[in-house]
């Protein structure tokens, strides 16, 4: 029992240090870069007025719906979630499931939106669907992605966050951690500089 559970452990340490970022051209970033892009990304949407938008099928609806009410209370940048079941259920009931994500896009998308498209095996068609609505009505793209490294959703954020395995459980925790981390560095900058201003 020990060495099973000192293994997956051992795995999932393994998955948030071999995290692989890049950026819209597909080149390599720093995760540090990745986080800064993103934030800045998020950041100035918020600043404008914009909002932030979060998708996800399964454990990563989960991670959606969690990550859209902190993005909100404790980092400050409004965010929301389509994660809604009767919305889900009438629009998958009448246009399909790979839409169900891409119509509610298309209803509440507006150019300068931020849109967080999060999927474990990064193959996944309602969010490749979505992720093409949102460059159409002018959003910038992160993704949150797994599996292969040449899983299509990789290859769509405007900052691209990758963990390389082939463990559901394993990449859903990763992609939590990942996306709490921008929450808690916005935090950290905002009390930063809020003792700066009352210094």
């Amino acid at each position: 029992m020990k060495n099973l559970v000192d293994s997956y452990f051992q795995d999932l340490q393994n998955a948030l240090e071999t995290v692989q970022c890049s950026g819209a051209a597909g080149e390599a970033l720093s995760r540090a870069e990745a986080y800064e892009n993103t934030l800045q990304i998020a950041m100035e949407a918020i600043e404008r007025g914009d909002k932030l938008m979060f998708i996800g099928n399964g454990g990563s609806a989960a991670i959606a719906s969690h990550m859209a009410i902190d993005f909100s209370k404790n980092g400050e940048m409004p965010a929301v979630c389509f994660n809604d079941g009767a919305a889900l259920t009438c629009l998958g009931n009448d246009y399909g499931y790979e839409e169900v994500f891409a119509q509610q896009l298309r209803f509440h998308a507006r150019r300068g939106d931020v849109l967080f498209a999060i999927s474990s095996s990064g193959s996944s068609p309602n969010i490749l669907r979505a992720v093409k609505v949102a460059r159409e009505r002018g959003c910038a793209v992160i993704t949150m992605s797994g599996f292969r490294n040449d899983n299509p959703l990789r290859a769509l954020g405007d900052v691209n966050f990758h963990v390389a395995l082939c463990d559901y459980g394993i990449v859903e925790v990763a992609h939590t951690a990942l996306i709490h981390a921008v929450v808690e560095v916005k935090r950290a900058i905002s009390q930063l500089t809020r003792s700066q201003v009352a210094d």
